[in-house]
């Protein structure tokens, strides 16, 4: 299969054949292109061209499309449909990609909206879903899969597995309640298959079987999936009921959604944003972790200051200084990066006090490296060896504490609830220069003897 590629010439011809309504021609442009590259397409439309487009495209593929939308595409399209239209697109979907976009309709509408739906089982099962925080399991997971009860004989089970499965996208697994709705376990098909049609599923269904509370956090969701490698794992609730089960894209999409987030705060960016935001809107993301950077650089040069004397009689001491100041940074953000990528993984082991000492050792261990190359360095070029030393020494000592306050300043948050890969961007950076000048200079001031 080729990769879709959207092209201008594409989007013209897409334009030109909304603007002359030409209705057949569009149907046999759009027939073959994936849902997903017609919300690319969707998207680079004007809004008045994109509702078209979906209004004149079957529900059961419009329905995909929308899921794929960018948000301010999809309210903008969803606000020109009425009630019934958005129903009929909602009836295609899986119950949690429905309740995802009930949720971002305006409240005066979502009961509009409920009620002309002509499956009832489908509407209540999206209201159901709503009563769930986005944030946790219950609001990831869809009501659709293939369940049976431990007491079902096994030609029953077929059957009602049959029955089941017509409203199931994807069967990743079966799984066994008892008579009160509670997981009991899941069924190997294969077992299913060589077993007598009597023989009850209660002595054929495997008990063990992994499953998250309605309650849990995505991020711990997608943690236990990516450890156990599995494509479905099923909720229940607060007395271990089944209400629900959660695929893997819809984990994929937490994955990214986290990266993102904390890409975003390495960068010193505190809000959720996009490229096509306001300027305004990045403007808020983005000035707050600047103005922390200009309070840090007026910090560093009120140190400066105060060995403004030193500085004037070892002037070498000064061109050295945004060497300090960014191996300060650079080994501060490696291992802040390291523990907070420890932290997402659940891979860290140990206490803190033996993640410092070893942190420490391997600060200490580049640190005499570098120092080492510079120290000749600086003596060939300057000839003073006292001095060498002195910013060699610095350079050391700044690479250890740098590595101290990386390592435990993502810990720290984390224990306190907050997300540590905050650590990892310009909080780190600036801290670290600051304190990297004052041992510099302090370091310098005691062997120079000034």
């Amino acid at each position: 299969m080729t990769p879709f590629k959207l092209t201008e010439e594409l989007l013209d011809q897409i334009t030109e054949l909304i603007d002359a309504q030409s209705e057949h021609a569009l149907i046999d442009l759009m027939k073959e292109v994936h849902f997903a590259d017609v919300a690319e397409i969707a998207n680079e439309l004007s809004e008045e061209h994109a509702t078209y487009l979906i209004k004149l495209l079957d529900s059961d593929k419009t329905s995909d499309v929308l899921t794929e939308l960018d948000e301010d595409v999809r309210e903008a399209i969803l606000n020109n449909l009425s009630s019934k239209e958005i129903a009929e697109e909602l009836e295609e979907l899986d119950t949690d990609d429905a309740a995802d976009i009930v949720g971002e309709l305006p409240k005066e509408i979502i009961q509009e909206v409920i009620s002309e739906i002509e499956d009832k089982e489908h509407a209540r099962n999206i209201v159901d879903l709503l009563r769930y925080d986005e944030n946790s399991a219950g609001g990831l997971m869809a009501k659709e899969l293939v369940k049976v009860n431990e007491n079902w004989t096994v030609l029953r089970c077929v059957k009602e597995m049959r029955a089941q499965a017509e409203n199931v996208t994807r069967v990743h697994s079966i799984y066994v309640v008892d008579d009160e709705e509670k997981l009991k376990g899941r069924l190997s098909l294969k077992d299913l298959l060589t077993t007598s049609t009597t023989n009850p599923i209660k002595n054929v269904y495997i008990p063990k079987v992994d499953s998250v509370n309605v309650n849990e956090k995505p991020e711990e969701v997608a943690k236990i999936m990516s450890k156990y490698d599995l494509e479905a794992i099923p909720v229940v609730d607060e007395i271990g009921r089944l209400v629900g089960r959660i695929t893997i894209d819809d984990i994929v999409d937490v994955i990214r959604e986290e990266a993102e987030k904390d890409y975003q705060l390495a960068a010193g960016i505190s809000q959720d944003v996009e490229a096509d935001d306001s300027i305004w809107i990045l403007t808020r993301a983005r000035l707050p972790w600047l103005f922390l950077g200009l309070l840090g650089g007026l910090g560093a040069a009120a140190i400066m200051g105060g060995f403004e004397e030193m500085i004037s009689k070892h002037a070498i001491l000064f061109f050295f200084t945004p060497l300090i100041a960014a191996m300060a940074g650079n080994v501060g953000v490696q291992s802040s990066a390291i523990i907070v990528q420890g932290l997402a993984n659940d891979d860290l082991k140990g206490s803190i006090g033996n993640r410092l000492v070893k942190e420490m050792l391997l600060a200490l261990l580049n640190g005499v490296i570098l120092a080492i190359v510079l120290l000749f360095f600086t003596w060939v070029w300057k000839g003073t060896f006292i001095t060498a030393l002195a910013i060699s020494i610095s350079l050391i000592t700044v690479i250890v504490v740098a590595g101290i306050i990386g390592t435990f300043t993502p810990l720290f948050l984390h224990k306190r609830g907050i997300d540590p890969a905050i650590a990892t961007g310009p909080f780190i950076t600036t801290s670290n220069d600051i304190f990297g000048i004052l041992i510099y200079f302090t370091i310098a001031k005691v062997l120079l003897g000034i």
